[in-house]
């Protein structure tokens, strides 16, 4: 198993590698007449000379150096989330290696930019773990192997979702597991738990941004659960989508000094464009509770229109992304409708004021595209369309267009984004959920 501190140098290594690769660039793009994002940070600026210190603490031992007040600043920091990571058999084949084990970091490489260029990244993952010593698993039982977890975060995902229809595919013990591996790797998880004390805390990640630390408090929450229900004598085991419950446990994460409140959320109808009548309800639901910035949708397996509802914190709307469609899969026209080949990525962008509460201005989309014969690799629909063509890539202009055209006709133009965030500051720090 890949170790925390491995994993953590190596997601460091490359969103530092990012940062300096963007140095030259403005992430001030407007999308609607919102900016989008912050000049990227210098991962390891140089300090400044000071004067000598006398041995009194003064400066060339005369008087005393004044001690510099700490100044707050206007921040803007970056929160991504996808579809869903669901790992078909045709995918974990591309992933074994010919000597044992497995690597998805070849699958998803291709998007990197986007997951390890936002400040916060935080994945759908669909499906647990298979339990150590039994056999991995695909549709319609599923149990991923652990390695898929490596690979999320050393490609920059910093947590994950796991309230879903699969969360209960392999039982308690695949539940466990899977939360065991996601703390090994030092990743966030929120929508399962090991006890009920863990269940009721959101997941929590602390930025630091302009002077200050700035705090985002993770919910998650599902409809559906494939007749796989949580044991009774556990029901917290994987959280309902309850709205009065989120609502209660957002209002109790800002009183605990959240800033930003996300809440993932697994509902809907699989292979349809629009959100059915109990999204709708939910959402209004939170949307009214006001303590909810923004919801990432999914389970429908095509992508779904982002929003901006009334009410939300101090009434300054709520954003909903009704669905992100697929991330990792198998899926596309060969098996399904052609729209499950094409997912989008969702970046919010947050604009945190000196003086201010920290708000989500805005919403943004940009598609992404399965190779499902190149191997089960992910790639940005525009850099295909644009003329890159990766190595080893089968999908030809012809469906790339339609793929392009049916997209858009789903999600409109007016909030797409046209290139990848970029670091506005150090990795986010994952605050481990109490047990």
């Amino acid at each position: 198993m890949t170790t925390r501190r491995e994993l953590r140098a190596r997601r460091s290594r490359r969103r530092a590698a990012l940062a300096l690769g963007g140095a030259a660039l403005t992430v001030g793009a407007v999308v609607g007449g919102l900016a989008l994002g912050a000049e990227p940070f210098d991962p390891d600026p140089t300090p400044a000379p000071t004067e000598p210190t006398g041995p009194s603490g003064t400066a060339g031992g005369g008087s005393p150096t004044p001690r510099p007040t700490p100044t707050v600043s206007d921040a803007t920091f970056t929160i991504l989330s996808a579809g869903d990571v669901l790992p078909h058999e045709s995918v974990n084949r591309a992933a074994e290696l010919p000597g044992g084990g497995w690597d998805f970091v070849p699958l998803m490489s291709g998007v990197e930019e986007w997951t390890a260029g936002a400040d916060l990244a935080l994945c759908s993952l669909e499906v647990p773990l298979a339990p150590p010593g039994e056999e991995i698993s695909a549709y319609p039982v599923f149990g991923a192997p652990e390695e898929l977890v490596a690979g999320l975060g050393e490609l920059g995902w910093d947590g994950c979702n796991l309230a879903t229809n699969h969360s209960m595919d392999r039982g308690v013990a695949g539940l466990e597991h899977t939360l065991d591996v996601l703390d090994e790797a030092g990743m966030g998880h929120v929508g399962t738990a090991r006890t009920q004390r863990e269940s009721a805390q959101p997941q929590l990640y602390t930025l630091q941004r302009g002077g200050r630390e700035l705090t985002v408090a993770h919910l998650a929450a599902t409809t559906v659960d494939n007749g796989l229900p949580p044991p009774a004598a556990t029901p917290w085991a994987v959280t309902a989508a309850d709205p009065e419950a989120l609502n209660r446990q957002a209002r109790a994460a800002r009183e605990a000094g959240a800033d930003i409140v996300v809440a993932s959320i697994h509902w809907g109808t699989e292979y349809v464009h629009e959100p059915i009548e109990e999204q709708l309800e939910i959402a209004d639901a939170l949307a009214e509770g006001g303590q909810i910035d923004v919801i990432f949708g999914n389970h429908s397996h095509t992508p779904q229109p982002l929003e901006r509802l009334d009410g939300g914190p101090a009434g300054t709307g709520m954003w909903v992304a009704w669905s992100m469609g697929n991330f990792l899969s198998n899926q596309d026209d060969q098996c399904c409708t052609m729209e499950t080949g094409t997912g989008v990525m969702v970046n919010a962008t947050v604009a945190a004021p000196a003086g201010a509460p920290a708000r989500v201005t805005g919403l943004d989309w940009a598609p992404v595209t399965v190779d499902r014969a190149g191997g089960q690799r992910i790639w940005p629909l525009e850099d295909l369309l644009g003329g890159n063509r990766p190595e080893g890539l089968t999908l030809d202009d012809a469906t790339l267009a339609e793929r392009r055209a049916r997209v858009t006709e789903v999600m409109g133009t007016g909030r797409e984004r046209q290139g990848p965030p970029r670091p506005t500051g150090p990795e986010p720090t994952v605050v481990p959920r109490e047990r």
